[in-house]
C-alpha cells in the first residue's frame, strides 16, 4: 500500500464536520502524539521498560496502534491543506537531504 492508497482509505472515515477542518486534525493529531509519548511512560513506570531496551511484542503492538492514530490524523490534515502523504514524506526527505548535504542535521530551527 502507498502512503496515498492509506490516506484515501483512511478519509473514509473522516467524518467531523467540514467547519473545522486543519483545526479538528491537527489538534488531535497532537493529542495522539502525546498518547505515544504517555504510552511509553507506562511502559517505564508500569513495566520497568529501560530506554534503549528491546520492546516486547505486545509492547511493540500497543505502540504501534497509536501510531496508527497519529498517521491517520496526519493524513486527514495533509487533505486539509490540499496535499498527498507522498507529498508530505517527498518534500520531508529533499528537506533532510539538503541538510545531510550541509552538514546541518543538527542543531534546530526551521530554515538551517
Amino acid at each position: 500500500m502507498t502512503l496515498d492508497e492509506y490516506q484515501q482509505h483512511a478519509l473514509r472515515t473522516a467524518t467531523f464536520p467540514d467547519r473545522v477542518r486543519v483545526l479538528y486534525p491537527a489538534l488531535k493529531l497532537a493529542g495522539e502524539a502525546g498518547e505515544v509519548a504517555e504510552k511509553l511512560g507506562k511502559l517505564m513506570r508500569d513495566e520497568g521498560y529501560e530506554p534503549g531496551a528491546a520492546l516486547s511484542d505486545t509492547q511493540r503492538e500497543a505502540l504501534t496502534k497509536e501510531l496508527g492514530d497519529v498517521l491517520w490524523y496526519v493524513a486527514v490534515l495533509a487533505r486539509d491543506l490540499g496535499v498527498t502523504l507522498e507529498e508530505v514524506g517527498a518534500s520531508n526527505l529533499e528537506k533532510l537531504a539538503d541538510r545531510q548535504r550541509r552538514g546541518v542535521l543538527g542543531g534546530s530551527g526551521d530554515e538551517r
